[in-house]
C-alpha cells in the first residue's frame, strides 16, 4: 500500500451533495449520470458513478453522499458528456455473482451517507 502524507490527502475536496437528479445513458452498461447540488459555493456538477446495477434512480433523488468535487473533469460515454468529480463508496461483497458484459462482478458499491442532513456543499475535514 502507498502511503501518502497529510498535504497530499489535504489536496482533496470533498463535499457533501444533494443528488437532484438521477438517470441511466442509453449507452451505459456500467454508470449512472447524476446532476449533484453541492451548495452555492460551487453549484450543480454533473458526475458519473458506476452503480446502476446495483441503485434505481429515483432511490436517489434527494439522497446526499459525498463526492471528491476537484477532481479533472472525465469525457464519459459517446455524447461527449463529463464527470465533474467522483462519487464515494465503498465495496460490499454480493451473495453471488452478477454478470455484467460475460464479467462476474463480486463486488457491490456501498453508499455512504451522512448520518444528519446537512448543507449541500459541507466539506468534510
Amino acid at each position: 500500500m502507498d502511503k501518502i502524507n497529510i498535504k497530499d490527502f489535504q489536496k482533496l475536496d470533498i463535499r457533501i451533495g444533494t443528488v437532484v437528479d438521477a438517470t441511466v445513458p442509453k449507452w451505459s452498461h456500467w454508470v449512472m449520470k447524476l446532476r449533484v447540488d453541492l451548495g452555492e459555493e460551487i453549484g450543480e456538477r454533473t458526475i458519473f458513478a458506476g452503480i446502476m446495477h446495483f441503485y434505481k434512480p429515483e432511490n436517489l433523488i434527494g439522497h446526499q453522499f459525498p463526492f471528491v468535487v476537484n477532481l479533472e473533469p472525465k469525457k464519459i460515454g459517446p455524447e461527449g458528456d463529463y464527470s465533474e468529480g467522483m462519487m464515494l463508496a465503498v465495496d460490499g461483497k454480493l451473495e453471488k455473482p452478477i454478470i455484467v458484459e460475460n464479467e462476474e462482478i463480486w463486488d457491490k458499491p456501498v453508499l455512504l451517507k451522512p448520518v444528519s442532513e446537512v448543507a449541500s456543499g459541507t466539506k468534510l475535514r
